[in-house]
């Protein structure tokens, strides 16, 4: 059983001005639940149906878990379809320690928080290990976006900071590799270790302030040329599409 006054602070977590001031954000489901348990976040809370806490039973024993109904899930939850599994979990500390030999892919105000999630669930299958974020994209805690990771969240936290004195600061030891609608082609571009790559939001591309610091530009070619009639790729397309041919 779950009392009004809990369903109201949990409630209150789907606010970011909430998720800030708490330090807290919320994991619903299983697969990222599970995820969740295996991650060095410290878990809150957990919530689950009486039906999933038994199919679960060993993968829960080892925190405390609430039993709630279907009906009261349903208010907690952020989803259309309630899910049978809920956490309540503490925002990781933020740490920029980036080794000079390893890429860093850097987000410049994506808007959308299921492409930021969709991005930090390809980072993490091709095994890029350094996400740095614009102040003003979209926040990983936002549920849209844990939801989106499918899990990647417990593995990948980026940094969110202003991009520009980073860029600088990096610029004299790596290459600043920009994602534009012109450059070189993907197709011949020698990626080295490295390299930053920075991709821009979904409708501005990288901003002007941002676009200064990069110190060369690619593009994906259209296979179809004089054919394609897209304007542009969706920015977590773009993303694994480059993720992938660096790590070839």
């Amino acid at each position: 059983m779950i009392s009004k006054h809990k369903i109201s602070d949990i409630r209150k977590l789907h606010l970011k001005k909430f998720r800030d001031a708490e330090g807290l954000f919320l994991v619903e489901g299983r697969k990222s639940v599970e995820m969740l348990l295996a991650s060095d976040f410290r878990v809150e809370e957990l919530f689950a149906t009486e039906e999933a806490y038994e199919r679960n039973r060993r993968m829960l024993e080892s925190v405390p878990v609430t039993l709630v109904t279907m009906a009261e899930m349903e208010r907690i939850s952020t989803l259309a379809t309630p899910p049978e599994l809920m956490a309540v979990a503490c925002q990781a500390s933020q740490s920029l320690m980036i080794p000079d030999n390893e890429p860093v892919l850097v987000l410049d105000r994506i808007a959308d928080p299921g492409n930021l999630g969709t991005i930090i669930r390809t980072a993490d299958w091709f095994g890029f290990q350094h996400i740095v974020c614009s102040t003003d994209c979209v926040e990983f805690y936002n549920p849209k976006t844990i939801q989106a990771t499918m899990g990647s969240f417990a593995h990948l936290v980026p940094h969110y900071t202003d991009l520009v004195p980073f860029l600088r600061a990096q610029a004299p030891r790596r290459r600043i590799i920009g994602a534009f609608l012109n450059g070189e082609s993907l197709n011949t571009f020698k990626f080295q270790s490295s390299d930053i790559i920075v991709i821009g939001s979904e409708s501005n591309g990288i901003s002007p302030e941002v676009e200064q610091q990069v110190s060369q530009r690619i593009t994906i070619p259209s296979p179809v040329s004089g054919r394609a009639t897209a304007e542009s790729l969706n920015a977590a397309i773009a993303a694994a599409i480059i993720m992938c041919r660096f790590a070839q």
